[in-house]
């Protein structure tokens, strides 16, 4: 049986933990690998290797660091089909959409590779007698970033290529679930040069998460996962006196206006309501067609696609979508259509019970297709995180936006329409922090930022791009003057 080692200062190290748990290919239901849970003299220990890393990382040029950057991001390409296959074999999800993942993951490798230019800073000559300023920005010293299941490898490289670039040293504590595609990743950093102890990866649950959050050398955490989880890491802290972005839970809509192309909207949501089996943060959930008609026609194009959706393992190259992370995912997912049916909704395709031959011990669940939801219902409040999708009537296009606005989460969201009118207006005025005009998941490139709005994200700062750069750094502004320009005698009046 194969144990998942952590990393720290540059060596893969067996835990010393008696508290492991097992890492199952949830295709098959058997378990791949055994997981140590990680003592806090552990996680210590990583962030120790990280501290003492940190100045001379932190004094190497930036355009060194540029470097190592490049070499990193060589490695990566050379082996995506490598991390993509750990991630099918964790995760589920088919081996086209696990590529995927680490494609837009190496996005932001590539926009860490400018480091140089996005950290140049400001000057100004002569901004009083004899008297300049620059601005400069600074790392912070040890960072961390604590990562969910669902993109084993992206998420990750959301966070430690920029803080790495920006001059910090990093500990990841990645999902449990599937840890083997961030090890990868860590070997590949290593194969890269970058020195040890800059990347550290310590396995763990709540105790792992925890010492990370309460230790004092570490200066910033960046999450992502569930709503109630991400407030806590954020409080927790924050009072730690600790920087922290907490990205948490979506429920996102989709408006389908009258005068939408009904089957490209149709397409739009199987891709984004199916896609990795509904286990992403920018999923689609809840499509809203604006009148009878439209949500009549548009009911009618979906029942035949969800019936066809091909549901199977990763090792089927015509699997348009995998399993679910675990049995007890499968059968929260399940409760959840189970709560549809019982509160009035229609269901149109139902999902539960889904066994591909050869895969009954997997842990599938087929496309789901609720009409008729209301927004009283658990299955339209409530985040359910696999292969559902609800059709919401509205009778108008202001009715829709007020239910999104309504709404606890403002992760993302989308309108499909020919009308530019409608599509400014829904833009500017949605209260969603990411908006797609005919773009189902409107997940930015590497470099603008990615973050949502209301209970979907704690803290100030977003995701990579120039919000990364900002999380991951402080600034310093100095002001000189040198001696020939300074006056004789004291000065009592504020500075102008």
């Amino acid at each position: 049986m194969t144990i998942i080692q952590n990393a720290i200062n540059g060596q893969r190290v067996t835990s010393a933990s008696t508290n492991r748990v097992p890492v199952f290919n949830p295709a098959t239901g058997e378990q791949s690998a055994e997981l140590p849970l990680s003592t806090v003299e552990e996680v210590n220990s990583a962030v120790a290797a990280a501290k003492a890393a940190a100045p001379e990382w932190g004094d190497t040029p930036s355009l060194k660091r540029a470097r190592y950057m490049f070499k990193y991001l060589e490695l990566l390409n050379k082996h995506a089909d490598d991390i993509a296959r750990e991630i099918s074999k964790e995760h589920g999800k088919t081996h086209d959409d696990a590529l995927g993942e680490v494609q837009r993951g190496l996005e932001v490798v590539e926009f860490a590779c400018g480091i140089p230019s996005l950290l140049k800073g400001d000057y100004s000559r002569n901004v009083g007698p004899s008297i300049d300023t620059y601005a400069d920005r600074k790392p912070l010293g040890v960072v961390a970033g604590i990562t969910p299941f669902n993109f084993p490898a992206m998420v990750p490289m959301w966070m430690f290529p920029v803080a790495i670039a920006c001059g910090n040293t990093f500990v990841l504590k990645p999902s449990e679930r599937d840890p083997s595609a961030p090890m990868l990743t860590w070997d590949l950093f290593q194969e890269a040069g970058f020195p040890d102890g800059v990347l550290n990866v310590v396995h763990g649950d709540k105790l792992a998460v925890d010492t990370i959050l309460d230790h004092q050398d570490i200066k910033a955490v960046s999450f992502v996962g569930s709503t109630p989880i991400a407030e806590y890491v954020y409080q927790r802290g924050t009072a730690a006196g600790k920087r922290v972005q907490a990205l948490g839970g979506a429920k996102n809509h989709m408006i389908i206006m009258p005068d939408a192309d009904m089957d490209k909207a149709a397409d739009a949501l199987m891709g984004a309501g199916y896609g990795s089996a509904g286990e992403r943060c920018m999923a689609i959930s809840v499509a809203v067609p604006i009148g009878e008609k439209t949500a009549d026609t548009l009911v009618e194009k979906l029942k035949p696609r969800v019936e066809a959706l091909k549901v199977g393992p990763a090792t089927d190259k015509d699997a348009e979508m995998g399993p679910v992370i675990t049995k007890a995912h499968k059968e929260k997912v399940e409760d959840y259509i189970n709560q549809g049916v019982a509160s009035g909704a229609d269901l149109v395709v139902d999902g539960r019970g889904y066994s591909p031959q050869g895969y009954e011990n997997g842990y599938f669940v087929g496309g789901t297709l609720f009409d008729k939801v209301t927004t009283d219902m658990s299955i339209y409040k409530e985040e359910i995180f696999g292969p559902v999708l609800s059709v919401v009537r509205a009778k108008d296009y202001g009715e829709a936006v007020d239910m999104i606005n309504a709404h606890e989460y403002g992760n993302g969201t989308a309108i499909f329409t020919r009308d530019g009118d409608a599509a400014r207006e829904f833009a500017d005025k949605i209260e969603v922090g990411m908006v797609g005009v005919n773009v189902p998941i409107p997940v930015p490139v590497a470099f603008h930022s990615f973050g949502g709005w209301k209970r979907s994200s704690f803290g100030a700062h977003g995701m990579y791009g120039p919000e990364g750069v900002h999380f991951y750094t402080r600034l310093k502004t100095v002001t000189t003057r040198w001696p020939e320009g300074i006056k004789e005698g004291a000065v009592f009046t504020f500075p102008s």
